[in-house]
């Protein structure tokens, strides 16, 4: 099969640059989970004979995906002792003008970033940020986006900052047999996190004045409720008005249906059958009170006892993330309220209440939802987390002694491994130990941090950029690019960037990552350079995805609770990906001189 050679690539090749262009089709374009997705694509480079069973594999033995899951515990510990909060509190401040508050914000949020998940920084910064912007009289639309960015401008100043980092510095130390210091992106990723908030700052007219979703909620005082007459319900065979559910000072009754659907004139004279629905607008504090006394239960299923409306009391919001089971479907048709055990009060959309049956509402990507959740609801306790994104959180902080010893961990795990004591994977293990021991957090608090999913996609990732390497599409790719650009370094490094640049815009940076290290290694050798200096510009270069909102999961974050567009994010994130590209080039061709090999 190696002998059948077409376009200069081999039939080998030819299956990998058919996988990884299928894989890119399906993540656009389905809702398939990313972890299925890249192993589905691992699977097929193994059976098709592409990669062997120790190649296809080795991610999940790979050092740098290993470093990423053990990070995790050591976030867990910092999470629970309330280091990340204790931050929130003292840094903010009442800055007196928007750029001051831009740079208050932005520098706190990246120095979290450069050593925890920027999608945890950014998870516990939302609601903060909204409540702050509130304080300030600034639409939280001009401050989440910088948020977004300031976690990912962040996220590249240390190896462990993001994810790209890990994987590029590790296939680096499988191919040299050198490892990267851990700070060795950090002078960089400074002048790239300045360079940033002072564009932020300069075109901040390009940020969009967008309404906050919830501004929808809290400008109505009306909301609406769908609930049913149960088997059990002793008003059975009563009128409506007999009942004392067509007048109500509760709310107003808009529809009624059987339980076939069949819709039902509104009359007071109206007898009520089990399985009727019944949908009202009004308060819901007291459209709840009176389900209860008429003993009527959630609307999802016809199976609930009369006294489960006693158990409804607190009001979540959240909004439909993308990728969202939820998208294009209707509350009222699906069993998600039955299994998560909540009732949909409201929707809004763009900042704006829509006013129908809320169980109705067919969802996009963005919606917001009005929740109203059992007192024992948690979000550990529901498997909402690919469907929704919740704006607070039920995380207590335990801040203590314990928020001293978790960042006295943190800051030791990093000075060891910067000062070549360790490296880099010993220094984690040796942390997420310490964590464990000294009861920053426990063992199950530990396991339940470990994203299993995130890791599948870093394994598979690293095993698509070996596939990449082993065909020889890096190569062919990176010679392709030479003929285009010249023989210039500084040139070729900027095309790589670019490309990698917009690529990520649309797949993980993580996936970009993996995939492009082998072409921008190859072409540095090609050259005849050191790569060192070209793959430090790639790990700016993959996370600088500034254009669209499903280019970072933290932009699929605050995308929702700033009440954006899709445009929103091109009008200034275009610019940003030029502006921050020209600072990564130029900087890193400053801190690390291109050096020829050496013979």
């Amino acid at each position: 099969m190696e002998s059948i050679v077409f376009w200069g690539f081999n039939l080998y090749a030819w299956i990998t640059i058919a996988t990884v262009l299928s894989m890119f089709t399906i993540l656009l374009c389905t809702k398939l989970r990313a972890d299925l997705v890249f192993l589905g694509a691992v699977g097929v480079l193994f059976v098709t004979g592409v990669l062997d069973a120790k190649e296809a594999f080795s991610g999940f033995s790979s050092s740098s995906v290993v470093v990423i899951g053990v990070l995790f515990v050591v976030v867990a510990g910092l999470m629970h002792t309330g280091v990340l909060h204790c931050v929130v509190k003292y840094l903010l401040g009442q800055p007196d003008s928007y750029s001051k508050a831009v740079v208050r914000l932005m520098l706190p949020v990246a120095a979290l970033s450069s050593f925890l998940s920027n999608t945890t920084v950014v998870s516990l910064f939302v609601g903060i940020v909204k409540m702050w912007a509130k304080k300030l009289n600034v639409s939280p639309s001009k401050l989440l986006i910088p948020l977004s960015y300031a976690s990912g401008m962040g996220g590249v100043c240390t190896l462990i900052g993001t994810p790209p980092n890990l994987i590029i510095s590790g296939l680096y130390t499988d191919q040299t047999g050198t490892t990267m210091n851990v700070l060795a992106t950090t002078i960089p990723g400074l002048f790239c996190l300045f360079v940033g908030v002072l564009s932020i700052i300069a075109m901040r007219r390009l940020l969009p004045d967008r309404k906050t979703p919830e501004s929808a909620f809290d400008a109505a005082a009306e909301y609406t409720l769908e609930v049913q007459v149960p088997s059990d319900n002793p008003y059975i065979g009563k009128t409506l008005a007999e009942a004392g559910l067509y007048n109500t000072k509760s709310g107003t009754l808009l529809k009624m249906y059987h339980f076939d659907k069949t819709p039902i004139p509104i009359s007071g004279e109206e007898p009520l059958m089990g399985g009727d629905h019944l949908i009202y607008a009004g308060r819901i504090d007291e459209l709840i009170d009176m389900a209860v006394q008429h003993k009527l239960v959630s609307a999802d299923h016809h199976m609930f006892s009369i006294n489960e409306m006693d158990n409804y009391s607190r009001l979540r919001t959240a909004y439909v993330t993308f990728g969202s089971n939820l998208i294009g479907k209707t509350i009222g048709d699906s069993s998600f309220e039955k299994d998560s055990n909540v009732m949909l009060a409201a929707v809004s959309r763009m900042g704006e209440r829509i006013h129908k049956a809320p169980r109705q509402v067919v969802l996009q990507a963005g919606d917001t939802l009005l929740l109203v959740c059992s007192k024992q609801f948690t979000m550990d306790t529901a498997d909402m987390s690919r469907d929704l994104h919740f704006f607070d959180s039920d995380e207590v902080p335990n801040i203590g002694y314990g928020t001293l010893i978790s960042t006295t961990i943190m800051i030791a795990m990093v000075a060891v491994s910067a000062l070549g004591v360790l490296p880099l994977l010993q220094c984690a293990f040796m942390a997420a130990a310490a964590m464990l021991l000294l009861r920053c957090c426990t063992p199950d608090q530990a396991m339940k941090a470990i994203n299993w999913d995130i890791l599948m996609v870093f394994a598979g990732s690293v095993v698509l950029g070996l596939a990449i390497q082993k065909t020889g599409i890096a190569e062919r790719l990176a010679l392709s690019i030479l003929d285009v650009c010249g023989t210039n370094p500084i040139v070729v490094m900027t095309a790589i960037c670019l490309v990698a640049t917009f690529i990520t815009e649309f797949i993980s940076n993580t996936a970009a990552g993996a995939m492009f290290f082998p072409i921008m290694y190859q072409a540095a050798m090609q050259l005849g350079y050191e790569p060192y200096p070209f793959l430090i510009a790639l790990m700016i270069a993959v996370s600088s995805s500034f254009a669209t909102p499903i280019g970072s999961p933290t932009h699929m974050l605050v995308y929702g609770p700033g009440g954006y567009r899709f445009s929103d994010f091109m009008r200034i994130g275009l610019l940003m990906n030029f502006i921050i590209l020209a600072a990564n080039i130029l900087i890193v061709n400053i801190v690390y001189p291109l050096t020829p090999l050496q013979p």
